[in-house]
């Protein structure tokens, strides 16, 4: 049986009596720094590494001094661990500026305490909260072309299935790139995605396609729908 979360974020439904298109959720207003916040998803979704500081001004796409500045913070509360390791060398030329010969030395490294107190009520505030942040992506996906339906799922919801967020419409490959680039930036992780066209969604439901037939048998959360019967 599907579990379907609906959380139309753009027009009037059957199902809704007023649109929510004027709220508009920011992840930073509930920690109070966008940087702090998209430091936090990038940690709580990757306890099982480390990252060294300009590795992670990189990925949330923050300034340097802001990064050090909420790290120190971070630290001193407990939920992320300072910890000294070698740069390996896959990693070697994502270090900007770095000299070759100082490559192998020890650097910091940053990485979350999977043991802190709140780290899973934690993570699952900015799991939540990437949901609530649909009315942003949603429009910038609209302003880029005609989108029909826009599903979360997978990592979103808990679900085991082959991808995260299933996009239906048109759109070209760059606009969307560029849409996706500014949402995963926004919840600092990656999203792996899929988008066809119209026909081709409505053609797969006819004929009962797997891939669809599981990710709309699982829990997911509609975000967009004006196709009928999702």
């Amino acid at each position: 049986m599907s579990t379907s979360v609906k959380v139309y974020a753009m027009e009037q439904t059957a199902e809704t009596n007023a649109s929510v298109s004027d709220y508009e959720f920011r992840i930073e207003q509930l920690f109070g720094s966008r940087t702090r916040a998209r430091l936090l998803a990038l940690f709580l979704e990757n306890a099982d590494r480390a990252f060294y500081v300009r590795e992670l001004t990189r990925r949330i796409d923050a300034q340097l001094n802001s990064v050090r500045r909420e790290l120190k913070n971070l630290v001193e509360v407990g939920l992320v661990l300072e910890v000294e390791g070698k740069i390996l060398p896959s990693e070697a030329d994502e270090v900007p500026g770095e000299p070759a010969e100082g490559k192998n030395e020890k650097k910091k490294f940053y990485r979350a305490n999977a043991e802190f107190p709140l780290f899973e009520d934690l993570r699952n505030v900015m799991r939540k909260a990437a949901v609530l942040m649909n009315t942003r992506f949603v429009r910038a996906l609209g302003e880029k072309g005609d989108i029909d339906l826009v599903v979360l799922t997978g990592r979103f919801m808990d679900a085991e299935v082959a991808t995260d967020l299933l996009i239906v419409g048109g759109v070209t490959a760059a606009d969307l790139s560029g849409v996706m680039r500014e949402f995963e930036h926004d919840i600092a992780r990656e999203v792996n995605y899929t988008c066809m066209p119209k026909d081709e969604f409505l053609y797969r439901r006819e004929v009962g396609d797997r891939f669809l037939t599981t990710i709309l048998g699982a829990k997911h959360a509609i975000l967009l729908n004006r196709l009928p019967k999702v």
